[in-house]
């Protein structure tokens, strides 16, 4: 265990079933739809890997996040630990010569905690990335001990990946909010698309909060938070979910 000593706050934590599956896109959906509700949103993804350097490592998803939560914090508390390398963090330590530094974490984590409602902390890749030679992301995500939300693509494959998700989190004692499936096209899904949302939840005994649709108009590298995802997303009780 990290043993972070973090507070306790309403929130979720969003943990996709892999790298890729959207994560940061329903995230910031998600934290967009909380302060179009009036909360003030503390979006924090505790490590982000494949920055941008202008000077200091900036990363697309910390940018996007901000952005959907109209955050007044800086890109540092949102994002505290950052790597230019685009990979897991166990090599980005090892490739840039940094350890994650958790006090960075747990010092933002607090700030955001005092400032703000709601907390929507992000993950970086999917539950069993390993974060350093002992914890994975699995493990930080206990330390927040919040709701979970899996973040699951719609195409084949994703029972598998989705039900060892939702497992793994429910045998580290967190409970399971539900599932989202992000980025489904209704007009090119084949039946495995069609019929995976009621088998995993079937499978996993957990809710399908939301099918967000596959939207030309949302892009996370360019800030982008379409319509399609925003009206999706708000028929889901986030907020009821965040008090769990």
């Amino acid at each position: 265990m990290l043993n972070l000593n973090l507070p306790k706050k309403n929130g979720l934590f969003i943990i996709g079933t892999d790298t890729g599956v959207g994560k940061t896109l329903i995230a910031g959906g998600i934290a967009h739809v909380l302060r179009q509700q009036g909360l003030k949103v503390g979006v924090f993804k505790p490590i982000a890997s494949g920055c941008r350097d202008e000077g200091i490592l900036i990363s697309d998803d910390t940018e996007f996040l901000a952005m959907c939560a109209d955050a007044d914090y800086s890109l540092s508390v949102i994002s505290p630990v950052t790597y230019k390398t685009p990979a897991a963090p166990i090599t980005c330590t090892q490739v840039e010569g940094r350890l994650i530094d958790y006090e960075e974490i747990v010092t933002a984590y607090n700030y955001l905690c005092e400032n703000t409602d709601v907390v929507i902390v992000e993950g970086i890749g999917g539950a069993m990335v390993p974060l350093d030679a002992e914890h994975t992301v699995l493990d930080l995500a206990v330390e927040f001990n919040l709701p979970t939300v899996i973040v699951a693509r719609p195409n084949l494959g994703t029972i598998n990946h989705s039900l060892l998700t939702i497992a793994a989190v429910r045998n580290a004692g967190l409970p399971v909010a539900g599932l989202v499936i992000s980025g489904y096209n209704a007009f090119e899904a084949d039946i495995a698309e069609e019929t995976s949302p009621d088998v995993i939840c079937g499978f996993g005994e957990t809710n399908l909060l939301s099918i967000v649709p596959y939207d030309e108009e949302s892009s996370v590298e360019e800030g982008k938070l379409g319509e399609g995802v925003i009206e999706t997303l708000s028929f889901c009780d986030w907020k009821a979910l965040s008090e769990l």
